[in-house]
């Protein structure tokens, strides 16, 4: 049986990440309202439920057999979660706490089977080390590129080449989707 994939997100950076896998897929934004807050201490299990609970919010749109991918990605500094800034004070001081050390980004997903109510859920998570960063150069960017709508307050696609020391893990992972697990998981759904 042939199964939709649907894509239970808005999020444009999403939508590339399945366009460049050549996945065919529609578009269902999931409204579901995640129920953290700036500074939660971080949980694998919390974010992993967010992801579900995201799949679990469109299923009543869906009428013939899909398969959801919904997603949640969040920054971790000091084991503690970083939303979306609220405006640019908020901004500057984010990204300020993650000058000249590591972080973590982990995009948890689900992937719901709605034929027959089989999901899985896992997460990948991305080292990320940035260098000594300048009130100039967080001024600077997030002037131009205004990441209010971005965990962490920044956007890695975005970032000027002198912001990022290192990265260890998966770099489309950090932009919102690791396509490298999702190829291994979307594919038991698949055969």
């Amino acid at each position: 049986m042939d199964k939709k994939i649907i894509l239970a997100s808005n999020s444009p950076r999403r939508k590339e990440i399945l366009e460049s896998l050549n996945i065919n897929f529609e578009i269902i934004p999931s409204n579901y309202d995640e129920p953290i807050k700036e500074n939660d201490i971080f949980s694998y299990k919390k974010i992993e439920l967010i992801a579900l609970n995201k799949a679990k919010n469109i299923l009543n749109q869906i009428l013939t057999p899909s398969i959801i991918i919904s997603a949640d990605t969040i920054v971790i500094n000091d084991n503690k979660v970083l939303l979306k800034p609220k405006n640019y004070k908020n901004a500057y001081n984010i990204l300020k706490s993650l000058s000249n050390k590591e972080h973590k980004v982990v995009t948890s997903v689900c992937i719901y089977d709605t034929y027959n109510n089989h999901y899985i859920t896992y997460s990948t998570t991305t080292n990320i080390w940035f260098n000594n960063l300048s009130s100039n150069q967080i001024k600077n960017y997030i002037l131009q590129y205004k990441p209010y709508d971005k965990a962490g307050a920044y956007g890695i696609q975005e970032l000027p080449s002198n912001f990022v020391k290192r990265i260890e893990g998966s770099f489309s992972n950090v932009v919102g989707l690791g396509k490298e697990d999702l190829i291994v998981n979307l594919s038991k759904f698949l055969t």
